[in-house]
């Protein structure tokens, strides 16, 4: 048996698509236990009109995220769970194929699968996973070699995870805006085995081209948290995705204008990669010398073109 956590904040219009992805499954062994964190809409009053036994619907005071999913942590009855945000959702076959793997490869405590992208306009895009040929499955060795020039291999919505392996890390970290998840899948692959499919079998709804959804804390947690598992593992690649983080701080703080925030990122993208340059690094310092009205602009392009190529 499979629990299913579904995290649920204001998310009327798409916790049904969810849930339902959940219920059209090929295999039918789960629980769905969906935590509503402190929703003001009607999520909840969605969810309970869903007549089925297998979901639990648990409310709680508002706490984010990663304490919505904690909670549906220790309320799984069974082994194995899967996380499923609630504007996302999955293809008919993605919890049989994470139990093949399983089945397959025993001595891993992660699952996943590839995953696809759809805008709200329609369109379908997916991503970049580089160091992987696309028909790819069996175990997924150097999580962190394939993390570094790639998106992310490993996504919320597209994985289970032996509850034990998340209880040896501490389920996810708390009180972190963005990047939580990152940080929860890079300790998942310094302690446990992954076992991975290409398959696009779950989608990631994404709202709309630009600004993003979720803004770092100013206070970096994150980036601390991965030094330490780079001083717990001497691994060079965990180094270069703790650089891979500051990268990924220093495009959301440029998105919002927050320069200030975007240098201090800047300098520490550099220095975890040991200072050597790329050509991608010049369009960074001049994005960090021009007006910030211009950098939204630019990142609206820039996305509008990634999003073209990832069709």
């Amino acid at each position: 048996m499979i629990s299913v956590v579904i995290p649920l904040y204001n998310k009327e219009k798409y916790i049904k698509r969810a849930i339902e992805s959940v219920l059209n499954q090929t295999f039918q062994n789960f629980e769905i236990i969906v935590v509503n964190d402190g929703s003001t809409d009607r999520s909840a009053e969605v969810v309970k009109n869903i007549k089925d036994p297998r979901i639990k619907l648990i409310n709680q005071k508002n706490a984010g995220v990663s304490a919505a999913r904690n909670r549906g942590i220790q309320e799984a009855k069974y082994e194995y769970i899967a996380f499923l945000d609630a504007d996302d959702f999955w293809e008919e076959n993605f919890l049989e194929t994470v139990w093949n793997l399983k089945n397959k490869y025993p001595k891993c405590g992660v699952f996943a699968t590839s995953y696809k992208f759809l805008y709200s306009d329609g369109t379908v895009g997916f991503p970049i996973i580089k160091g992987l040929k696309e028909n790819f499955e069996g175990i997924m060795y150097d999580y962190f070699k394939t993390a570094i020039q790639s998106d992310p291999p490993i996504w919320t919505s597209a994985v289970m995870v032996k509850k034990e392996c998340l209880q040896k890390i501490g389920g996810f970290p708390l009180g972190i805006k963005a990047g939580e998840d990152l940080l929860t899948w890079a300790r998942l692959a310094v302690n446990c085995k992954i076992a991975y499919s290409y398959k696009y079998l779950a989608v990631f709804y994404k709202f709309k081209v630009g600004l993003p959804q979720r803004v770092p804390d100013e206070k970096d947690d994150v980036g601390i948290k991965l030094w330490q598992l780079y001083t717990e593992t001497n691994d060079k690649y965990v180094k270069l995705y703790v650089s891979k983080w500051y990268k990924i701080r220093l495009n959301l703080f440029l998105k919002t204008g927050k320069v200030k925030f975007a240098r201090q990122a800047f300098k520490k993208y550099l220095l975890y990669k040991n200072y050597k340059l790329e050509w991608k690094d010049l369009l960074f310092i001049f994005l960090l010398n021009i007006p910030n009205i211009f950098n939204k602009k630019i990142y609206f392009f820039i996305d509008y073109i990634r999003k073209i190529k990832s069709k």
